[in-house]
């Protein structure tokens, strides 16, 4: 039992290692919105340059100027830089005018209403595909280093939330005596440091997570004044000022109130830290429902308040563990009713837990499928496994704290032993002093005879006082060593110990999985946005394809252009039309037409096609197979004379 301190110290930090480990695994799965649907859609190729791009996603973003961005075959830019809330979750940016024919490249970077970056990019062809040099950026929002560290921040503002508000209300409901135990002082001390230092650093990360990814833009004063202007940023100030109350709270819970002896003036003092401190709170939690999860989607309006409750619940009941855990641990005198006051607030935050969290996942899942098919359905399930672990586990510590109350005034013979020895060590002291103070006397009355006699003064007074120190040293490392045999020496509170040091262990992985699960996109809106993509990639592909190809074989009448289409332009079959027309627009024929298809990226084909002639300048063929979607390399062959003839090559996205 004598190394069980350093063993807790060693075994949170490992949890912690582990609960970043995981948070930085999931960094990756942050976009709660989808795009839908876009005008120009992915892939297509149109006749003549649109007015404006279109955008719509599965859920409304936040959109500034230059969150969307249009580029030209040759990498610059296309688009006005002015975006526009079209309704309807859709958003248009305007293109420049003259703009060349070739492929185009659309780059987005929006904020769902979440809070979350999302992020990607299409292409769109005017006139035909051609090749393109526009760059995209290699940073993925909310990823990087900067994505980590949001993380880690947004893992360290739950976890203080936790220890401020749980550890607050275990000192004022269960265990007021606690506002004067140092140890417990310094954890919830500790909270409020760690609460208000990651919001700081979410404050400032909040703009290079959303934008760049670059970690030098958490320091510009400029995008800084930008996210305070967002919601996320409204509710990180308002989550400081919130916190400025609870030092206020925490300065009076372990000042005036542990100073007072009268029981009115400590009553009245209860309740107003009570009221006061419950405000606070309640304000604390409402800064992450208004921002996350909870403010978008379905019954906001009633999602809202439920979220605060959830967070009050698992801050009551994992905050007050942890203020339980360093009173049996670092202190001996934890009452019996301390524990038994704290397991009905536990176990009251275990129902509150449950209710809340059955609403909170039909919201964000709503399906069974999602459950068990989606990221979040999945992390929801090691949530709810950790949590029955949990609840196990505090069953085993409401025994052991039925036992310490049954036992309640039942030493046994081992602390009996202790507080023997100590009351010994006690009267020993007191009467070595005594005799002391006889010695005392006696030198004193001495003195007195001889007062004309003068004694110089002992020359080692510098030794007497480093003697005195190291003295005074071993008796309070003993007096330590004496209160950790008692501690130690009561078997009932020793396993309710154990068992409360478990259950911290386990929360500590469980705060780990709740903030994954802030970060990933809920089960419900990762169903509905693909059932909408699938909608729009159908919808873009039913109609049919269709490329202009010149072609010059170098003979008289040589010249002219093939017109492709291919109908409905996806995988499967689809029927091939080929027009041939001479410069002036007339169809004439030619001796043969050959049409292949070859996807690079699979090593398939070439798969070649010889249409059928059936009228001037027309040639078809029906069930022409594209065994699978990608960019294929359409190859058309034409021949104008017995020698003379030309492939010419077109790349365009199928399926």
């Amino acid at each position: 039992m004598q190394t069980i301190a350093p063993r807790l110290w060693r075994l949170l930090l490992v949890l912690v290692a582990a609960s970043a480990a995981f948070l930085g695994g999931a960094a990756s799965a942050s976009a709660h919105a989808a795009l839908t649907g876009s005008d120009p859609k992915q892939g297509a190729v149109v006749d003549k340059a649109p007015a404006q791009v279109k955008l719509t996603f599965s859920e409304k973003v936040a959109m500034s100027d230059g969150s969307v961005r249009v580029l030209d075959p040759s990498g610059k830019r296309a688009d006005t830089n002015r975006t526009t809330d079209l309704g309807a979750n859709t958003y248009g940016v305007k293109l420049r005018k003259n703009l060349p024919d070739g492929t185009f490249t659309v780059a987005y970077q929006v904020v769902s209403a979440d809070s979350h970056p999302v992020a990607g990019a299409f292409t769109f062809s005017i006139g035909a595909p051609s090749d393109t040099k526009a760059v995209l950026p290699a940073q993925e929002a909310g990823g990087g280093l900067v994505g980590v560290l949001y993380d880690i921040a947004r893992y360290l503002s739950y976890a203080g939330f936790i220890l401020v508000v749980g550890g607050g209300a275990f000192v004022l409901g269960c265990w007021p005596r606690g506002a004067g135990v140092r140890p417990v002082q310094r954890l919830v001390t500790y909270g409020w440091v760690t609460l208000t230092g990651s919001t700081l650093a979410l404050l400032m990360l909040r703009a290079p997570y959303t934008g760049s990814g670059k970690l030098a833009d958490a320091f510009d004063m400029g995008k800084l004044g930008d996210v305070l202007n967002t919601k996320t940023g409204a509710a990180l100030v308002s989550r400081l000022l919130l916190l400025a109350a609870a030092a206020l709270f925490i300065a009076v819970l372990f000042g005036a109130y542990d100073k007072r002896e009268d029981p009115k003036e400590k009553k009245d003092l209860t309740f107003g830290l009570a009221i006061g401190g419950t405000v606070v709170a309640i304000g604390i939690a409402a800064t992450w429902a208004m921002a996350e999860h909870a403010s978008t989607g379905i019954q906001a309006g009633i999602a809202m308040p439920v979220d605060v409750l959830h967070l009050l619940a698992v801050a009551a009941w994992l905050g007050g563990l942890a203020a339980l855990v360093v009173a049996l641990y670092r202190t001996s005198s934890v009452e019996a009713v301390a524990v038994r006051r704290f397991s009905r607030v536990a176990f009251a935050s275990v129902v509150v837990l449950a209710a809340t969290g059955l609403y909170q996942s039909w919201r964000q899942v709503g399906s069974w499928s999602a459950l068990t098919g989606t990221s979040y359905g999945q992390l929801l399930l090691v949530k709810i496994g950790l949590v029955v672990v949990l609840v196990g586990v505090a069953s085993i510590s409401r025994r052991w704290t039925g036992r310490i109350a049954s036992g309640a005034g039942e030493a046994p013979a081992e602390t009996a032993a202790v507080i023997g020895e100590q009351r010994a060590e006690k009267t020993s002291a007191t009467a070595g002093k005594a005799s002391g103070n006889a010695e005392k006397t006696a030198a004193n009355k001495t003195a007195g005879v001889r007062k004309r006699v003068t004694v110089p003064a002992p020359s080692g007074g510098a030794d007497d006082t480093e003697r005195s120190a190291q003295l005074a040293r071993q008796r309070a490392a003993m007096a330590t060593a004496r209160e950790k045999r008692v501690r130690d020496a009561d078997p009932h509170r020793a396993g309710l110990r154990r068992s409360v040091l478990t259950e911290a262990g386990i929360a500590v992985v469980l705060l780990a999985v709740t903030t994954a699960l802030t970060t990933t996109e809920p089960g419900r809106t990762e169903e509905e946005a693909a059932r909408a993509t699938s909608a729009a990639a159908a919808a873009q592909r039913s109609g049919p394809l269709a490329l202009k190809v010149p072609f010059d074989t170098g003979s008289q009448d040589g010249k002219g252009t093939v017109r492709i289409e291919l109908d409905p332009g996806r995988t499967g079959s689809n029927d091939l039309h080929v027009y041939v027309k001479r410069p002036n627009g007339s169809a004439f024929d030619v001796p043969e037409v050959k049409v292949s298809f070859t996807l690079k990226a699979k090593d398939v084909g070439p798969l070649p096609v010889a249409p059928d002639h059936i009228a001037t300048g027309h040639w078809t063929a029906s069930g022409v197979q594209i065994p699978m979607a990608g960019n294929w390399k359409i190859a058309v062959t034409v021949r104008t004379s017995d020698i003379d003839q030309v492939t010419v090559n077109k790349n365009t996205q199928i399926g």
